[in-house]
């Protein structure tokens, strides 16, 4: 066979990884699909094969439609890559792609979610105010006071698609679309976004960061809560999905869930239980 260049769809959980891209003495997501890749005789090195990752994810931020390409030695079987991968990592879809395409910049844009928690002492959060930042920040903007700043000189300036929430049960899922994202800049928005929310900040602060010539320091929101949900390439890929593989996915977050629902239950009734 003649080598080829496939696009993969992929998932995984960050929890127990130290970022998406490859890092000495640290166990991360790109090193653990390039293991599989080697084990499996996909590639001989890695350095030849071509290949990269679409976007690149901070520690403890997952993905369910995150991508990646490579020029293959073989046709992949989807479940026999992920038969040496852990088990909340997976690949799940697949196209053939040409030989110059590039998982980074082919993409149309990227979409992230961004899950926040509603306790019962947030129920005083305004809402409205929340929307309103959401639509200001839609449109081009120069979003230097919402990344973290790097030693490289940074091209700040960025189109967001979409930005906006909807309350779920318990939760605020928000969903942020662009073409590309600076460095921690959803966290970043969503820490503002949550100050306002809970009236520590006013909303002409809030504007001021709009203001690239003013620096303004703050901590990013948690990483847990952001998942890169999907990596868009239009309308003219269309890409295999392996039901075998999306069972595997599906089964695994539906233990992880079950899992972390009774451990949550069990630390809200300790929390609870009177010791008198």
């Amino acid at each position: 066979m003649s080598e080829t260049r496939y696009l993969f769809k992929f998932f995984y959980v960050g929890e127990n990884y130290y970022g998406s891209q490859r890092q000495i003495n640290h166990i991360t997501i790109e090193e653990c699909i390039i293991d599989a890749l080697l084990k499996k005789k996909y590639m001989i090195d890695v350095r030849n094969s071509g290949f990269e990752v679409a976007s690149r994810t901070d520690r403890h931020v997952s993905a369910r439609g995150a991508a990646f390409s490579f020029i293959t030695k073989k046709p992949p079987i989807l479940m026999e890559i992920n038969s040496v991968l852990p088990k909340d990592i997976g690949v799940w879809a697949h196209v053939k792609v040409p030989q110059d395409f590039l998982s980074r910049f082919n993409a149309e844009h990227r979409h992230y979610k961004y899950i926040l928690p509603m306790y019962p002492n947030d129920s005083n959060m305004d809402l409205e105010i929340m929307r309103k930042a959401c639509k200001e920040l839609e449109g081009r903007h120069d979003f230097a006071n919402f990344f973290k700043k790097e030693n490289d000189e940074v091209n700040t300036l960025r189109d967001l698609m979409v930005a906006r929430f909807e309350k779920r049960e318990s939760f605020l899922i928000f969903d942020f679309k662009s073409k590309a994202f600076l460095r921690q800049q959803i966290r970043r928005m969503m820490a503002k976004i949550l100050e306002l929310g809970k009236n520590q900040i006013s909303y002409d602060d809030f504007l001021r960061l709009f203001n690239p010539s003013e620096e303004i320091s703050y901590e990013p929101a948690k990483a847990n809560g952001l998942i890169l949900w999907d990596v868009n390439y239009g309308q003219n890929l269309t890409f295999e999905i392996d039901k075998k593989s999306v069972e595997r996915m599906k089964t695994y977050l539906l233990q992880r869930y079950r899992d972390l629902f009774l451990k949550s239950g069990l630390i809200h009734i300790m929390e609870q239980d009177d010791l008198s």
